[in-house]
């Protein structure tokens, strides 16, 4: 399996790795398939992502695509943060192969979670 080059970079240097204590919200979600589990927390201000933090137990995709999204999120209005889908995640990791892709889904699934919290509580 090979993978490109960014990829390769977010998983060796992965941005936003932690968790954030007291975050505004939170989730845990384990792909039902492959198993890889990605936590992801925010703290949010004025409607924007002032913190973003993201842990992944899983393979090389599922890591890199954890720190694209948090990427993808911090200090971000949470309106531009809704619109982010799996094909941006894929294509801003210069793309992933079949036995990869499952990795946007997770982040999808996690981002989703911590959406759906916000506005709850919002």
């Amino acid at each position: 399996m090979s993978y490109s080059e960014q990829v390769l970079d977010h998983f060796e240097h992965p941005r936003n790795l932690g968790e954030i204590e007291k975050p505004d919200a939170s989730a845990k979600i384990e792909h039902p398939v492959c198993g890889d589990i990605m936590q992801l927390s925010v703290r949010v201000a004025e409607d924007r992502v002032e913190e973003v933090r993201f842990r992944t137990r899983g393979c090389v995709a599922s890591i890199a695509a954890g720190s694209c999204l948090t990427e993808m999120m911090k200090g971000k209005p949470l309106a531009q943060i809704r619109k982010i889908r799996r094909e941006q995640i894929a294509e801003a990791l210069g793309g992933l192969d079949n036995a990869s892709i499952h990795a946007t889904h997770l982040a999808m699934d996690v981002l989703t979670s911590v959406l759906g919290q916000l506005s709850k509580a919002g």
